[in-house]
């Protein structure tokens, strides 16, 4: 099956921020709990080594995002490691809990385009669950922003089209209706569009097999990285990571 550019909800500026917040929030305790993607550390250790700097900035983080799961096993390994989560629709509320100046976490409050990264957000690249959601054109001036500045960058995906992440999402909604009263921050409207007017659950739902069917498989990956102009000055690396029942699609580049 090709891919199909749909729409998700989450990507439209008339949707509700609130919804949407509630929805990465999700996204982000389910990540975490199930530490989905801890098999993927290595690929980022990895880059890091090539970074100028000793910071990750966070693209399109959402509630938070996977990146917060694996904060304790990087620092291990990088004791000063900064961090900077970035969305192009922040979710403050999240943001600010997870905000810890002690463990150099900050985060960024005004939208932040990943197709042209603010100069001052220095460091490796990160893009958890994100790719999918840009159409070609736009992923490739990602990879191409990142080669102009010599960042070091990293994408995941853990969702593909195939048969069994389609059919994964169809569970979604459960997951959101068990999930819920323990996904911080509390809100009482969570609870009310969750439970009594299910909007979280049926958008979650819609959103899940979208992401599906538009995720970029690894030859469509590879097409996007020979688009990219001086690409030779990178080192690339495509694959698969099993986590789970699942796996992670990844892409990784970083300067030679």
């Amino acid at each position: 099956m090709g891919r199909l550019q749909l729409f998700e909800f989450e990507d439209q500026s008339w949707f509700p921020q609130f919804l949407r917040n509630y929805g990465t929030d999700f996204l982000r305790f389910l990540s975490n709990k199930t530490h989905l993607f801890t098999p993927i550390l290595p690929l980022l250790e990895e880059g890091l080594q090539h970074s100028r700097t000793p910071h990750i900035t966070d693209l399109g983080s959402g509630g938070g995002g996977p990146l917060l799961d694996l904060i304790p096993e990087l620092r291990k390994k990088f004791p000063d490691l900064n961090f900077t989560l970035t969305d192009h629709f922040p979710n403050l509320p999240a943001f600010k809990l997870h905000h810890q100046e002690e463990l150099h976490i900050k985060y960024r409050e005004t939208p932040v385009d990943v197709r042209n990264i603010p100069e001052d957000l220095e460091g490796m690249r990160t893009l958890f669950l994100l790719l999918h959601h840009l159409k070609p054109q736009d992923a490739v001036s990602v990879l191409q922003n990142a080669v102009d500045t010599n960042s070091p960058i990293a994408v995941f995906e853990a969702q593909e089209r195939s048969a069994a992440s389609i059919i994964a999402m169809l569970l979604s909604p459960l997951s959101v209706l068990f999930t819920t009263p323990f996904i911080k921050p509390f809100s009482w409207g969570r609870l009310l569009f969750t439970y009594l007017i299910p909007i979280v659950p049926l958008f979650v739902l819609w959103d899940g097999i979208v992401s599906s069917l538009r995720t970029y498989s690894l030859r469509e990956m590879q097409q996007i990285i020979d688009r990219v102009q001086n690409r030779e000055s990178f080192t690339w690396k495509t694959g698969r990571k099993r986590s789970g029942p699942g796996v992670i699609i990844y892409l990784l580049g970083y300067p030679e």
